[in-house]
């Protein structure tokens, strides 16, 4: 489970216990013909990426060169598109914040690194909303366009490996990296070490399995199945990727202070009745319907050894509950920051 004992929920400001935040579901309307659930928001963003030639192809999505094989997702321009709805599926969820680590307003953020930029679009909002700092995107594929802030820079490297940063940082922040590291520890060390004594760090990540409050995800669900199934595949291929919940003590480990846990819920779709979660419900949905063939490829077909046919009758299943109002699931959100302390 990804629950931790000493997390803060996210309708708490800080707290020693989870308390359980119980979402109320609206009266059960379910249509399993109704299209309207992962059609709404078909279009809602455009790509910002570009595309470069000799990357891998494989079973008809597109995939890094650089480093071959080390980022399980693909990097096409249906995958970027997906980013791009899913920094607008974050902004919702942090009130419009790009981070939510308490910097004070008076402390200077001269550099800003940002680990795993993908599209860069958290990176230049960042850099738009603060000229004063010199911000720094990372990733492994050049998909980030040309035009873009001139205090903002990107990078094509491996955050894997050791970093060679010229100058240190006030920030380091890094979103969704769940099965993209095979050393948590070290990356949280090497954080540590390249920032200057009082910054900040700050990572988002998805904690799986789902959850329910009201046990209405069956513990024999296609979802929990594509999990679990899921959860082997990374395994074999030397990716973790239910670690969300071990960060704040890896952070520690690293010599990080004042570190902090806040937990979000992203509903699998539009089944809460208050209005700010539906509204997160309705995004997450079409953020995972778009990202679901994605994610799994590679974890299936490289991992386990899936034919694509196999895989396409599971996601079939998957698609379909996801969809069901009438299943009360959510992904747990957890937010970790820490500071490195102002004496070292």
């Amino acid at each position: 489970m990804c629950t931790s004992s000493d997390a803060a929920p996210a309708t708490a400001v800080t707290g020693s216990a989870v308390q359980a935040l119980q979402i109320e579901p609206e009266a059960d309307t379910w249509d399993d013909g109704d299209s309207s659930l992962g059609s709404a928001l078909g279009s809602s963003t455009t790509s910002i990426g570009s595309s470069i030639v000799n990357y891998r192809k494989e079973n008809g999505r597109r995939y890094h060169a650089y480093k071959d094989g080390k980022y399980l997702f693909p990097n096409d321009e249906q995958e970027n598109d997906r980013l791009d709805l899913q920094h607008h599926l974050l902004y919702l969820t942090f009130k419009g914040k790009l981070f939510t680590a308490p910097i004070p307003k008076d402390q200077q953020l001269h550099r800003v690194l940002d680990v795993g930029t993908g599209t860069g679009i958290w990176a230049i909002d960042f850099a738009d909303e603060h000229p004063e700092s010199e911000v720094v995107g990372v990733d492994l594929s050049p998909i980030q366009p040309s035009f873009i802030p001139p205090n903002l820079v990107f990078q094509v490297d491996d955050i894997e490996e050791e970093w060679t940063f010229a100058n240190k940082f006030d920030f380091i922040y890094s979103r969704m990296m769940t099965g993209s590291m095979m050393d948590w520890p070290k990356f949280f060390s090497q954080s540590f070490e390249n920032l200057n004594p009082g910054g900040w760090i700050e990572v988002v990540d998805i904690c799986l399995p789902y959850e329910s409050q009201d046990g209405t995800l069956k513990p024999d669900s296609a979802i929990n199945y594509w999990i679990k199934t899921g959860i082997e595949g990374v395994t074999a291929l030397g990716r973790e990727i239910h670690t969300a919940h071990t960060y704040k003590e890896r952070m520690i480990a690293a010599g990080f202070e004042n570190v902090t846990v806040v937990i979000y819920q992203w509903p699998t779709n539009r089944w809460p009745k208050d209005k700010g979660m539906k509204e997160l419900g309705m995004w997450g949905l079409e953020n995972m319907l778009s990202s679901l063939e994605g994610i799994s490829l590679a974890i299936f077909t490289r991992g386990l050894g899936w034919s694509k046919e196999r895989l396409d009758v599971l996601l079939a299943e998957v698609r379909k509950e996801m969809k069901d109002t009438r299943i009360h699931a959510y992904a747990p959100i957890y937010v970790v920051y820490g500071q490195k302390p102002k004496k070292t």
